[in-house]
């Protein structure tokens, strides 16, 4: 139902209709492609979409209707297609904005086509745009050249996630929701339920937090693979009574009170280029229990101690870690509640939309 063309707020929106080529796919792609099985639609939506975009650009936008450009932004694999069609007809300079690699994201055994995807579009761009320090060393690591690459942080709408703007009564609602008296503690983590969140380990950390810490639940709010496999360790581990599942995605409101109700919020990536959702959490109020180690932006994000001190930093890949994290967080309530405030004061002066831009 959407527009092909419009406008919404003063940006002009161009949505090329695709048509389905996932049958015609497998006649001529890389073998690695072919082990898709059925998802090798979703590669070859992406494939005619980029196609189909480059082309109106370059044939209507410009040589139809004289639309000049200075510069093309594309963001990962997703566009890279599109911007290196655009960069070979019309010279225009390519910024390639890298959010995640193929490498990171499957631990080092995703698709190979993918991965060259993103090389080749990373040798062709004018500039590389990434999301942290921690990423850009990976990308070097990896045989990208350092100097095309900037470090500009993600930011959030400290306006929007504000703990002022959350009424007591709503919040208040969220914890009954989940059964949790004001005098335990909400432990939350929200995130997409895959391998790399570190979901796992930080259920294995539970039995240990819960020895010292025993008025503690734990939150899990998202969506994925992992699902069946958290609900069978917290049964395994006997925390499932301290362990509420909700396994959707909420919408951005109901996300925000969430974390207004929380006592701490915990992000244990096991790899993370970036990973706003510690942003969100620092935004409202919150003392954060992040990882740091690997390619992990939550440490530039995180002050780990003195006086600007905002949260935690663990390894994810110690369950006993993660527990001693969370148990310093929750056995000082109001040492924690004074790492929110640094923490909201952070994501005012480094975090905004207004200092990424």
């Amino acid at each position: 139902d959407l527009k092909t063309r419009e406008i919404l707020k003063g940006v002009e929106i161009h949505r090329p209709l695709i048509a389905d080529a996932s049958d015609v796919f497998p006649m001529f792609v890389a073998e690695d492609l072919r082990e898709w099985g059925t998802n090798i639609r979703f590669f070859s939506d992406i494939f005619v979409h980029n196609v189909l975009s480059a082309t109106k650009f370059v044939n209507d936008l410009i040589k139809k209707e004289g639309y000049s450009f200075d510069v093309v932004c594309v963001h990962d694999w997703l566009s890279s297609i599109a911007g290196l069609i655009i960069k070979n007809e019309t010279r225009i300079p390519v910024v390639f904005h890298v959010h995640s690699t193929e490498w990171g994201r499957s631990g080092g055994h995703g698709s190979r086509v993918v991965s060259h995807f993103e090389r080749e579009t990373a040798q062709r761009a004018d500039r590389i745009v990434t999301v942290s320090h921690a990423m850009r060393d990976d990308l070097t690591r990896h045989g990208w050249h350092q100097s095309k690459i900037s470090v500009v942080w993600n930011g959030v709408d400290p306006e929007r996630y504000n703990p002022q703007n959350c009424r007591p009564e709503d919040v208040q609602k969220i914890r009954q929701r989940y059964g949790i008296p004001e005098d335990w503690n909400m432990l939350l983590f929200i995130g997409r339920l895959t391998w790399v969140k570190g979901v796992g380990n930080l259920l294995q950390a539970m039995p240990m937090v819960l020895h010292e810490c025993p008025k503690t639940k734990l939150v899990i709010l998202g969506k994925g693979e992992e699902q069946r496999n958290i609900v069978e360790t917290a049964d395994r581990l006997g925390v499932e009574e301290h362990v509420i599942c909700r396994f959707e995605f909420v919408p951005e409101d109901e996300r925000i009170l969430n974390y207004a109700a929380a006592d701490a919020c915990i992000f244990p990536s096991v790899y993370e280029p970036f990973g706003i959702v510690s942003l969100e959490a620092m935004a409202m109020g919150k003392p954060v229990i992040v990882s740091a180690q690997g390619v992990v932006g939550f440490r530039e994000q995180v002050i780990p101690s003195g006086p600007d001190q905002n949260g935690i930093h663990i390894n994810s890949e110690s369950p006993s870690d993660i527990a001693w994290g969370i148990k310093e967080t929750l056995k000082d309530p109001q040492k924690a509640r004074g790492w929110g405030e640094n923490g909201r004061k952070r994501v005012l002066e480094y975090f905004t939309w207004r200092k990424a831009a």
